[in-house]
């Protein structure tokens, strides 16, 4: 979205991986996954070198900062008003919430630093509602930058004939529990009318037993990973509706993304499920396109999921109707959103 809105960037980052980077990539150290304590001391070790990692004359004259770890460092690059300085909020980390001692000083370092943000940037308006505002953080301005993809075709909606069984599509990264679990559910009790596609990568650590139970269910059928974004029409294609219920962080992230899923899968023809009260289902509703479920409960879901197939012609109109600009990132928002970013024009 940067170089095509008409920056020019430099990239610095903790490494997670060990795959090949871009030489020009200046990498500030390795973090791992879920260790807070040692991701602090990555900080820690950077913080002094951070001047000379990124020194004049190569010095930004915006500094965005993708979470609080980096944020702490952009902080340091940006003070004294050599930089305008953006935080980039894209989920909340569970020890950020409640009222905790952890997550009360967590939040005061963070409040601190954003008082020297100009802007934060966030994909989902819940995540201002919910988090920024419900937590007494800073008032600064939200810049709002949608997880819609690049260079979408203009994809009309699936042409595929209803027929039964009813074809679900869950990709991406598969780990909420609930969703494998009822999915599970349904195809068992209503043999032959329901089939489940999954696609993407399932995350282990958490669905320990996922290749077990999908092994066990014939109307499970895991398809591996994908490349992304050039088998979006496939997989897409061969489902009608999308399922896009996430209870992985029920009450916090998973009600408040509005996950990539949702716009690859509107512009691909496949329907969206999801679930009333989160912000998918709010943005999904405004658009008409959605089968909704009430509560996460199996006869919820039973219950919505016996009106798909009649259900599905309408809301395929529906879904064509959206406009394709609230689905995709064109060149002209790539340029609105990078100079309201950096504090220019467009």
């Amino acid at each position: 979205m940067f170089r095509r809105g008409g920056a020019e960037l430099r990239l610095a980052g903790f490494r997670r991986g060990s795959g090949p980077l871009d030489p020009s990539v200046t990498v500030l150290g390795q973090t791992e996954n879920g260790r807070m304590k040692q991701r602090l001391t990555a900080i820690l070790k950077a913080l002094p070198r951070i001047g000379r990692l990124v020194p004049p004359p190569g010095r930004p004259e915006t500094v965005v900062a993708r979470n609080l770890e980096t944020l702490v460092l952009g902080a340091w690059l940006a003070r004294g008003g050599r930089a305008r300085l953006c935080y980039e909020l894209l989920d909340i980390h569970g020890m950020m919430l409640g009222q905790g001692r952890v997550a009360r000083a967590l939040r005061r370092i963070e409040a601190r630093l954003m008082r020297r943000c100009a802007a934060v940037i966030t994909s989902s308006p819940a995540f201002a509602t919910n988090y920024l505002r419900a937590y007494g953080q800073p008032d600064i301005p939200v810049i709002l930058a949608e997880n819609k993809p690049f260079d979408a075709p203009d994809t009309q909606t699936s042409a595929r004939p209803a027929q039964a069984p009813i074809t679900l599509g869950w990709f991406g990264i598969l780990r909420c529990r609930f969703s494998l679990q009822a999915l599970d559910r349904l195809t068992r009790d209503h043999p032959g009318q329901f089939r489940v596609i999954l696609r993407g990568r399932p995350a282990l650590d958490v669905l320990g037993d996922f290749h077990a139970v999908v092994e066990a269910n014939p109307d499970l059928q895991f398809h591996g990973p994908y490349r992304w974004p050039d088998d979006l029409p496939a997989i897409y294609g061969e489902v009608d509706y999308a399922w896009l219920i996430d209870r992985y962080q029920a009450g916090e992230n998973s009600d408040w993304l509005l996950p990539n899923r949702l716009y690859e899968g509107c512009l691909n023809g496949a329907v969206p499920i999801v679930l009333q009260g989160t912000e998918v289902a709010r943005k999904a509703a405004g658009w008409g396109c959605a089968l909704t479920i009430r509560v996460p409960q199996d006869d919820a879901i039973a219950q919505g999921l016996a009106t798909a197939k009649g259900a599905l012609p309408g809301l395929r109109e529906a879904l064509a109707a959206v406009p394709r600009s609230a689905l995709r990132m064109d060149d002209a928002e790539c340029r609105t959103l990078t100079a309201e970013i950096c504090g220019g024009s467009a």
